[in-house]
């Protein structure tokens, strides 16, 4: 039996920032101390941030007092307004590529394109840059939604920073039979591409894989839709517990890979457990031939 984890799993850079922001600012913050939905979409490390006094909340209208900490997905103008006349306050973990990406669209905006924006409707980073975009924001999910629009002189498409770069470009080719002038812009991040790479990578060479992440992570579930494509025997799962002696039946070499949110401790208790399950049916294999 072979166990594989996949390079560049785990913790990106992003997500290691807005963890060190907020303990820090807990450190420092004598009152309560908040972020603007959940700082990472991990379960375990939301609870642990929960044991040093950093909660997660949906809505700040009834807080009059304490520090918010804008998560790394970033927000959009419109809340950075409200909290301010709130006079709450706030500290800002949003990841630098994502600021980036905030700012072209903010300036992309100001032109007479339609704008198209490739990713989940419902996360909180296409939630801010539709803010940036100034009612210019058209959300496309899939290729359907893409093949749909309407003929258009000019449009510019971007991306959210964590999407499945073969949808983004799939996406790119039915929009440029509907538009004259297409300008696309790449905007996901190189470190989720890289991750991509590597995790189907990986899906080719091995009999069974696991996608460790939490399940509301956008780009673990990207991670996990790749691998499936490749290998049918890929499963999704938050914590080594889930593991099960069926989903190793048969296999010899197993491969792991986790999200932007993983944090490296929940993929070496995967780790461990495949190994103490592997070990588990040894010893029932040999005591069955010792009973022959």
């Amino acid at each position: 039996m072979e166990i594989i984890v996949a390079k560049n799993s785990g913790l990106c850079y992003g997500v290691k920032r807005a963890l060190n922001i907020a303990k820090k600012t807990r450190e420092k913050t004598k009152g309560a101390v908040f972020t603007l939905g959940a700082l990472i979409h991990n379960p375990q490390v939301i609870a642990s941030l929960e044991k040093k006094g950093i909660y997660p909340i949906s809505k700040f209208e009834k807080l009059n007092q304490g520090t918010v900490i804008i998560r790394s997905h970033g927000v959009s103008p419109a809340v950075y307004n409200r909290l301010a006349k709130k006079k709450i306050g706030v500290v800002d973990a949003t990841c630098p590529i994502v600021k980036k990406i905030q700012g072209l669209v903010e300036c992309l905006a100001k032109e007479k394109a339609e704008i198209i924006i490739v990713g989940n409707k419902e996360h909180p980073e296409i939630e801010g840059l539709i803010g940036y975009s100034r009612g210019k924001g058209i959300i496309v999910e899939n290729e359907e939604q893409a093949r749909s629009l309407p003929q258009r002189k000019k449009r510019a498409i971007l991306a959210q920073s964590t999407q499945d770069i073969y949808l983004f470009q799939r996406i790119v080719a039915a929009l440029i039979e509907k538009t004259d002038q297409l300008r696309v812009y790449n905007t996901i991040c190189h470190s989720t591409q890289t991750r991509q790479k590597l995790t189907s990578q990986l899906a080719s060479q091995v009999d069974t894989l696991f996608i460790v992440g939490g399940r509301s992570s956008s780009n673990t579930n990207k991670l996990y839709q790749i691998s499936k494509r490749i290998l049918p025997k890929t499963y999704f799962i938050e914590s080594a517990e889930q593991i099960t002696p069926r989903m190793l039946e048969g296999a010899k070499k197993i491969g792991l890979s986790g999200g932007a949110s993983t944090p490296p401790e929940a993929i070496q208790e995967a780790v461990a457990k495949i190994k103490s399950s592997f070990r588990s049916q040894s010893q029932r294999e040999n005591i069955v031939q010792c009973q022959r």
